[in-house]
């Protein structure tokens, strides 16, 4: 389009567009009839061949509390009220980048990247319709007027974010202010009631993942560095057929399936609730990286109700992922219901490979940790900024100096008891469950916001064989807990001793277990 200095030519519509509003058609409508003034109260005067650009935003994300339904369903519904009310309309999608003063930028130049230049906004030609105030200064910022919908209009009609916390709270109010073309997407595709869930879910946060404090990226290599070991851990466990790979991460260890002859005929499946470790996988999968072809992912809360139809999975995948289940779940009753979901969907003579960390035999034993440097009486204080920065304060105390943050910060995030007395500046006193639960998390500072959450040892092996058995699974004598020797090397012995009550030294319990688990033939 030549520009026209007079004349509006683009009105921008930033928003995610979960719900379209009857308003929003009548408004829009109104306002490409120059019916409509900016937020000054001035006409805006719009020309005849004038479009509406409908910038959706966070089109990358979906299943989330923020963002409950995904880009493809968002765009069918403005192509229908666009076609139905004769709104002249193109749709850009616009993918989340972290947070920015230059978002608004970004979305502008992503609509002219999308449409080929055809159309590039600028403050001469193009407007702005939001009611969101904190977009409107973005956008006002950058010189573009604003029509402000709903916000400032005499009628004060509902927003869509007003009328989606209705349809995610259950209500149906929502309908009778929305559009039918929203109401027919929702409708036809069950949206609604997969938004419910979503709110109702106790994991999923705001932005889909279990923290919104942890580094995916810091994760992601974990993983990827991690998985041959952990592959060749559950290989000589594998039954083929059906294997699914449960909190997947990035795909890694379905990658190494994936190559394995022997299982060329099995079907790989990982799923995965953290929205950035799901993109991973589906990013792996478009450049070939799945030697077998019927490798699927699927992102989904593996709480949220059963995954897979009875008796049809040979090998289910499950590492380090339990203790996170009982930590952000209810408790054994999360993990109750993960292990009962798990012993249906497996097929007789099917296996469950579980590898996780693990509490000691003895929880309730008091122990003594003395310290090998700093003082354990160091006051904690409130931790606030970047990972980078909170790592940084963190890593500049002795373990030792540690000990008061820790017990402030995991109390409060993981919900758990954690009591200690102090014998002396070196030596505090406590349970050894709690002193394995300080030692095997305490050097995680990269993400320790996010660690605090999680409890390492609310489980021994004991427990685990009581869970087993009570959905009917049997435990392979062969497998069972372990010590991480290389923990005790370069992260226990240098940071404390363990002692007894008589100040004797003691052994370092078990850290880890190898569970698996089979649904017996006849069973």
């Amino acid at each position: 389009m030549s520009e026209r200095s007079d004349q509006i030519q683009h009105v921008v519509v930033p928003g995610r567009h979960h719900l379209l509003t009857r308003f929003q058609a009548d408004y829009l409508r109104r306002l490409l009839a120059g019916e409509e003034r900016d937020e000054e109260g001035r006409p805006i005067v719009v020309a005849a061949d004038a479009v509406i650009v409908w910038a959706v935003t966070s089109a990358n994300h979906s299943a989330t509390r923020r963002n409950p339904f995904p880009e493809h369903r968002r765009e069918a519904a403005i192509e229908i009220l666009a076609h139905v009310e004769r709104i002249p309309s193109i749709v850009v999608p616009v993918v989340d980048v972290a947070p920015t003063p230059r978002f608004a930028e970004i979305t502008l130049k992503q609509i002219a990247y999308a449409t080929a230049e055809r159309i590039v906004p600028t403050p001469t030609i193009s407007l702005i319709a939001t009611s969101t105030p904190q977009v409107a200064d973005m956008y006002r910022t950058l010189g573009y007027r604003i029509a402000p919908m709903e916000r400032k209009h005499p009628d004060e009609p509902r927003t869509p974010w007003q009328l989606l916390d209705e349809l995610m709270g259950g209500s149906d109010g929502w309908r009778t202010d929305a559009h039918p073309a929203s109401i027919d997407i929702v409708d036809r595709y069950g949206l609604d009631a997969q938004a419910r869930e979503i709110a109702a879910d106790p994991v999923i946060g705001d932005e889909g993942g279990l923290t919104q404090t942890r580094d995916y990226r810091t994760y992601s290599r974990s993983f990827e560095d991690a998985a041959e070991r952990k592959w060749a851990q559950a290989r000589p466990w594998i039954m083929p057929g059906r294997i699914a790979d449960l909190g997947c991460a990035t795909g890694a260890m379905l990658e190494l399936a994936s190559r394995d002859p022997e299982l060329a005929e099995s079907d790989l499946i990982g799923v995965e609730v953290a929205p950035e470790l799901f993109a991973a996988c589906e990013h792996k999968k478009s450049e070939g990286a799945f030697a077998n072809p019927n490798t699927f992912f699927y992102r989904r809360n593996i709480l949220a109700g059963r995954l897979f139809a009875d008796r049809s999975i040979a090998t289910t995948l499950s590492f380090a992922l339990t203790h996170e289940i009982y930590s952000y779940g209810d408790g054994m009753a999360s993990l109750a219901a993960f292990a009962s979901a798990i012993a249906a969907h497996t097929m007789p003579g099917g296996v469950w490979i579980n590898s996780d960390v693990c509490g000691p035999a003895d929880p309730d034993r008091i122990v003594r940790l003395r310290m090998q440097g700093g003082d354990v009486t160091t006051p904690a204080r409130e931790l606030s900024g970047s990972n980078d920065e909170v790592a940084a304060y963190l890593d500049a105390l002795p373990v030792g100096s540690r000990v008061a943050q820790f017990a402030q910060d995991f109390r409060a995030l993981s919900g758990a008891a954690w009591e200690y007395e102090v014998r002396d500046e070196r030596t505090i006193e406590l349970r050894l469950a709690d002193a394995m639960e300080f030692l095997e998390t305490v050097s995680y500072t990269r993400n320790w916001l996010s660690e605090m959450h999680e409890q390492f040892c609310a489980l021994s092996w004991a427990d685990w064989r009581d869970l087993v058995a009570s959905v009917g699974l049997e435990i392979d004598e062969r497998s069972g807990p372990w010590r991480n020797d290389w923990l005790v090397q370069n992260r226990f012995a240098p940071a404390a001793s363990l002692r007894g009550l008589d100040d004797e030294p003691l052994d370092w319990p078990d850290t880890h277990m190898l569970l698996v688990a089979r649904r017996p033939l006849d069973g």
